[in-house]
């Protein structure tokens, strides 16, 4: 095995991760930086991934902390696991909160839905409820509330667990896209 197939291997479970909703990597989790400083991290649904733009895709509603944690500080971390496989993807790079045109289109018109109700309510993720409120039925009422994070992978660092010897290989990409690849210990 050579760094360029573990590289395979991990655009592999991230193309997975968004087409098949049984993949492991189908719910990984995002880290941001809160607004005081500290770490923050969510379980996400993965949407989207480009292999040749190196982009993940993710929608969120744009009034959840997560929303405001990347417009202060676009440098995010995603991390996912897949125990049957026992590889982990570790990714890095710059996001960007799409509120508008023709990509936040596209992903809603092609989302589900039950997917679009949940960013119908009236309150925002997080915000203070008395009770949990009921489930949101108008599958438009969301649509201003809506958004995609897009993630473009400037670093991936990936590890599959063996008895025959751990494997790891990190994975770096230069402003003009030029990759620097290889093995680290695991």
């Amino acid at each position: 095995m050579t760094p360029s197939d573990a590289l395979a291997i991990a655009f592999d479970c991230l193309a997975a991760g968004a087409a098949d909703r049984r993949s492991a990597f189908h719910t990984p989790t995002l880290a941001t930086r809160a607004l005081d400083g500290a770490p923050s991290l969510r379980t996400v649904v993965l949407r989207r991934f480009d292999r040749a733009a190196r982009v993940v895709s993710l929608h969120t509603d744009r009034r959840s902390p997560k929303a405001a944690e990347i417009a202060a500080e676009p440098r995010v971390a995603l991390h996912g696991y897949d125990a049957g496989r026992q590889v982990q993807l570790r990714l890095a790079g710059a996001a960007r909160l799409h509120v508008d045109g023709a990509l936040v289109e596209a992903a809603w018109a092609a989302s589900r839905a039950t997917s679009r109700a949940t960013y119908a309510t009236a309150q925002g993720p997080g915000a203070p409820v008395p009770a949990p409120p009921p489930a949101p039925r108008d599958t438009e009422a969301g649509r201003a509330h809506f958004a995609v994070v897009t993630l473009r992978i400037d670093a991936l660092d990936w590890l599959q667990l063996a008895a025959e010897g751990h494997r790891r290989a990190r994975f770096a990409w230069d402003p003009a896209g030029v990759l620097s690849a290889g093995w680290v210990a695991p």
